[in-house]
């Protein structure tokens, strides 16, 4: 499950817009023990997927230094023999070779703040104790508030299970955030949250925006949230859904406007996500039962050019009947950035009347969702 958190993460393109570069601003030293470990024993600081610094162990001891354009987590990584393990693999999946992410095991998710942080342990990473600096405080007490949800991660047998799950970690992270407004370990939460509790409501989260420091809705991350509530606040439940035109793969025009007078799904999906893949099959399922009764699907593709066939050959694999469009721009998809879409996939259900009444329904709550609007 912590495999497919990294997937939902990495599914919108328009989500590398979070890290676009920015002058630095906030030094940050990290030192510590680390057992007695001496060369070719190193720890290594990677920022996502990419490492920004080493320093080989010397009797367990080292010293990174550098600065960041605000605060914010990073990994430490423990490697023994020296060799960063973390990087992209391949392996067969569903009798296809497919690329992820994999990490060293010995790691240590904490924050880059402009204090000292201290890392201190007797034979590992993972088994740290971290002090001196208040930012890493606060990410410590997020821990506390997620780590009884986390416990049940190793209960999931099923994607319903984990968007309970993830429903959970949300409210979680709303009640930190709402515990602590002006940390920077806030505006990190807000972004995990909308990762593992789904695209998030506007009312839930426009006022622990609105209460995040001037800094922090500057940063690249605080800019890209705040796009994204504006998209929100367009899509928000009981507004008139935004008007959008886009084409089909053959080139033909469709409308939302020809939809009026019925229900509608809007569904945001793209033929290189796997969990929108994996939603597909519930999605033509609620097609199947719903469709002589006001009920039609309209398909968003965030396919760009590059992946036009594969959005071609995946309508025909998975046996979608209903209409699809794109723009083909991939994560900057038109419609996409007026409904505030930055994850895939994600649906907004019409009415007859062109109002949003339902959003992000998945599986058996589709299908309920409509079984009650379509008596």
């Amino acid at each position: 499950m912590k495999n497919y958190l990294a997937s939902l993460l990495l599914l919108a393109p328009g989500l590398a817009l979070a890290q676009t570069p920015a002058p630095a601003a906030y030094p940050y030293v990290l030192k510590g023990q680390l057992g007695r470990f001496n060369a070719p024993a190193k720890v290594y600081l990677v920022d996502g997927m990419t490492p920004i610094d080493s320093a080989t162990l010397r009797r367990g001891r080292f010293e990174l230094k550098g600065s960041t354009p605000y605060p914010h987590s990073a990994t430490l990584v423990l490697e023994r023999q020296g060799r960063l393990q973390s990087g992209m693999r391949e392996m067969k999946m569903g009798g296809k070779m497919r690329k992820y992410y994999f990490e060293s095991p010995d790691r240590l998710r904490l924050f880059l703040e402009p204090e000292v942080v201290v890392v201190m342990s007797a034979d590992s990473v993972h088994k740290a104790r971290v002090a001196g600096a208040p930012l890493n405080a606060d990410w410590q007490r997020l821990d506390e508030y997620t780590k009884p949800i986390s416990a049940k991660m190793k209960t999931v047998k099923s994607q319903e299970q984990f968007n309970a799950i993830g429903k959970e970690f949300a409210q979680a992270y709303y009640a930190f955030i709402k515990a602590h407004p002006t940390s920077w370990v806030s505006l990190e939460a807000l972004q995990y949250a909308s990762q593992m509790g789904g695209p998030p409501q506007y009312a839930d989260v426009a006022p622990l925006y609105a209460a995040l420091t001037p800094a922090q809705q500057a940063s690249p991350p605080g800019k890209f949230y705040g796009e994204m509530l504006a998209g929100l606040k367009n899509s928000a439940l009981g507004t008139s859904a935004p008007a959008f035109t886009q084409s089909t793969p053959e080139g033909k025009p469709v409308s939302l406007a020809d939809y009026r007078g019925k229900y509608v799904l809007i569904d945001f999906w793209a033929s290189w996500c796997t969990p929108c893949r994996a939603e597909n099959p519930n999605v033509l399922k609620a097609y199947e039962a719903f469709k002589g009764r006001n009920f039609e699907v309209l398909g968003v593709s965030l396919d760009d050019e590059r992946t036009r066939a594969a959005w071609v050959k995946a309508i025909a694999d998975d046996h979608m009947p209903w209409t699809q469009v794109s723009d083909l721009r991939g994560g900057d998809n038109a419609v996409a950035q007026q409904y505030g879409v930055k994850s895939i996939p994600q649906n907004f259900l019409i009415d007859p009347s062109g109002k949003i009444v339902a959003s992000n329904l998945r599986g058996e709550e589709l299908l309920t969702t409509l079984a009650r609007l379509l008596k």
